[in-house]
């Protein structure tokens, strides 16, 4: 098998940054579960849908990166295949929430890049301090993600079974990558860090709902 060179792992990572900032560079590998819902929405309710699709999508942004930074300095070949496979499975997260989004005539945010660039920092740190810290992030972003998320399914206009369909199945992934990274040794978090990731959490939701 081939050895991948500092050279190859970084043109790698500039391939995946713009497969994850580039609408309509990612493509699911798994149907989009509303392809069978019809939704109406008013104006208003489309507005704030879109305000809430795009929150999730730039949270899937900053998954990708979050994966790919922990998988360029993990350690163990088996926790680095685990990462490589999570982020797989958020790339149908990125594509679901951009479909979407279009849909409702509407755009990703345009911070994306400056989320990207965070994350990718963050899950790089993380993989650097160890693969139990590193597992021990993604447990953390993921239950952080999930909050998120039931809380805008409680948010949806009660006929928009579209964007429902959608955010229901991330969280089953959100909850099952959280799961397999406890499983495989993630430890808990630093308090003083777990606050730190709620506070970027908290701005990148602000921010991206509208802009």
């Amino acid at each position: 098998m081939r050895q991948f060179t500092g050279i190859d792992k970084l043109i790698n990572s500039f391939d995946q940054a713009l497969r994850s900032l580039v609408p309509g560079a990612t493509s699911a590998h798994r149907e989009n579960p509303a392809n069978e819902v019809d939704t109406q929405l008013a104006v208003s309710e489309a507005r704030h849908v879109a305000g809430l699709m795009r929150v999730n999508h730039s949270g899937e942004v900053c998954a990708q990166a979050l994966y790919h930074g922990q998988a360029l300095t993990a350690k163990l070949p088996n926790v680095r295949r685990e990462m490589e496979f999570a982020a797989i499975e958020e790339q149908d997260h990125l594509a679901w929430c951009e479909d979407r989004l279009k849909e409702l005539d509407s755009h990703t945010s345009l911070f994306n890049p400056v989320w990207y660039s965070l994350s990718f920092g963050m899950g790089a740190l993380a993989g650097i301090a160890g693969d139990k810290y590193s597992l021990g992030f993604v447990a953390e972003t993921e239950r952080q993600v999930s909050l998120h998320l039931i809380d805008h399914i409680n948010q949806l206009p009660s006929q928009d079974d579209r964007s429902r369909k959608i955010l229901t199945q991330m969280n089953e992934d959100e909850l099952h990558h959280r799961d397999t990274a406890l499983k495989a040794g993630g430890v808990d978090l630093p308090l003083p860090v777990r606050i730190a990731m709620t506070g970027i959490s908290k701005l990148m939701t602000k921010t991206s709902y509208y802009i």
